[in-house]
């Protein structure tokens, strides 16, 4: 039921109302007060409805903070004291989704045992909790986003404010306007207007979907420009001449400016070894965590000041365990008033990565396979299987593992020379196929 990243999928066939109800059950069977809130997609309210029915019907009190980021309901469990949150949303996912990712008071998402528990109470159902008339919980509305604005501004100093163009997507991100505003910054917005439908560009924000935001930034005199996905857990980035920061580079930088020599950041298997040899060369070292912002989430802590994942998702621990786009957007935003973002990763090596994705029905036999071929032919030594199956070839490296949220395997090879690279791919991709 469970991925990476909560639950999710196509609406009406995977995620339905009936599923919502059954989850707000089985998490309010135990809770006094949960925290709820969604993304754009006219989805949402109807699942929101049946999360909030199904708490309340077991006797929890629930808060909907109506549209906001993710981020924002995550840490709204704390400020308001409650048990658990939930957020109503798909993320990056196409409109047609929507799913339910749910929240502890720390602001890290659900792990495997609470997760199980979950799993376990929806399956099995809760018939014997629910409460009569007189007994069920009561239903109350609030407003987090100006508290997580009032959070960031405090998290971010500027001296000299640049000029920001943000894109939020059509999505819920817009607390990131709030907090740059409010430190001086000069804004322009793009697809600011919340629609679940992602008219302006598809809803993940990576180098093939921001073109209209980096010519933007090109055109004009803005420093940097900022992208969310729809429900604004992810930040990815443009410099001050129009191009799309590559993802490893930008976690790179936010790894490196985010820890001193002795630290470690956690990042996921399928990170580039750019990242190890950046932050090897300042006395950081990385840990690896399977794929997931839950994982990297449970890593960072005490002499782990950063987590973070290439695909948009940034966490320091000392803010909050969930990935907040809007808290990585200021923090980029305080990095280019300094420095501009181009200069800073002209020193981040780049090395030669390719990734792709198959289509399967049966993730877990396609696994299956390739866990048995790829152990047959390689020392054991060279295999990790932390998170799908990774094999270390000495001057590169490929990963296949399965999606966490989609019915795809997906392979990534990485060397530090081109040739290599792509010999890694290719042997990737005859192991796959």
């Amino acid at each position: 039921m469970f991925g990476t990243s909560g639950i999710r999928g196509p609406v009406g066939e995977e995620v339905t109302a009936e599923l919502a109800l059954a989850v707000g059950r089985a998490v309010g069977v135990d809770a006094e007060l949960i925290v709820m809130g969604r993304d754009a997609r006219e989805s949402g309210t109807i699942l929101a409805d049946a999360f909030a029915a199904g708490v309340r019907e077991v006797g929890a009190d629930i808060v909907d903070l109506s549209l906001a980021a993710t981020p924002t309901v995550a840490r709204a469990v704390g400020w308001y004291d409650a048990d658990a949150g939930c957020s109503i949303t798909a993320s990056h996912n196409p409109p047609e989704d929507n799913g339910l990712k749910l929240w502890q008071p720390d602001g890290q998402a659900f792990d495997a045992d609470l997760r199980e528990t979950i799993e376990t109470r929806v399956r099995e159902g809760v018939p014997s909790e629910l409460r009569g008339w007189n007994e069920q919980g009561t239903q109350t509305t609030a407003d987090a986003t100006e508290r997580h604005a009032e959070a960031l501004v405090d998290a971010t100093t500027i001296a000299t404010a640049p000029h920001v163009v943000v894109d939020l997507g059509n999505g819920a991100g817009g607390v990131t306007v709030d907090a740059l505003v409010e430190l001086g910054c000069h804004v322009e917005t793009l697809n600011a207007q919340p629609d679940g439908r992602f008219p302006g560009r598809p809803s993940e924000p990576n180098a093939d979907t921001l073109t209209s935001l980096c010519a933007i930034v090109a055109e004009t005199d803005a420093d940097l420009g900022i992208a969310h996905d729809g429900d604004a857990d992810r930040m990815m980035a443009v410099d001050g001449t129009g191009q799309f920061v590559p993802k490893d580079a930008l976690l790179a930088l936010l790894a490196g400016t985010s820890t001193e020599a002795g630290d470690r950041v956690a990042v996921p298997v399928d990170t580039s070894l750019a990242v190890e040899d950046h932050l090897d060369s300042q006395g950081v070292d990385v840990e690896h965590t399977p794929v997931g912002d839950v994982y990297v989430a449970e890593a960072v802590g005490e002499g782990v000041p950063f987590g973070g994942e290439p695909s948009g998702a940034w966490i320091w621990p000392e803010q909050t365990r969930c990935p907040d786009g809007p808290l990585a957007a200021c923090r980029l935003v305080e990095l280019a008033a300094e420095r501009p973002i181009e200069q800073r990763i002209e020193s981040i090596p780049r090395y030669p990565i390719r990734r792709t994705n198959v289509e399967t029905e049966d993730k877990n036999a396609t696994m299956a396979a390739v866990r048995e071929r790829v152990r047959s032919e390689y020392d054991g030594t060279a295999v990790t299987t932390l998170d799908g199956v990774r094999v270390d070839l000495g001057d590169a490296w490929f990963l296949v593992r399965a999606s966490g949220t989609q019915p795809l395997v997906r392979i990534t090879a990485e060397a530090r020379d081109e040739q290599r690279a792509e010999t890694a791919f290719e042997r990737a991709t005859e192991v796959v196929n």
